[in-house]
């Protein structure tokens, strides 16, 4: 089964570590990362998609960060 997740953080390094560490635990790219102008909080704020194939059936109280 295939699970899919969107990565969000600000433009910061903290981004490229989140999208990192999904890579290393198996989770693939899925589209092109998008960015956007938060002007609530006046930063730009980058999300990414990824999936992962897992084992198992999909259960709506599953962590997705911990598959």
């Amino acid at each position: 089964m295939q699970i899919y997740r969107l990565l969000t953080e600000e433009d910061t390094s903290a981004f490229c570590h989140k999208v990192s560490r999904a890579l290393s635990k198996g989770w693939v790219l899925y589209g092109d990362p998008q960015y956007a102008y938060d002007q609530a909080n006046g930063v730009m704020r980058c999300a990414q998609a990824v999936t992962k194939e897992i084992e198992g059936e999909y259960h709506p109280d599953m962590k997705l960060g911990e598959q």
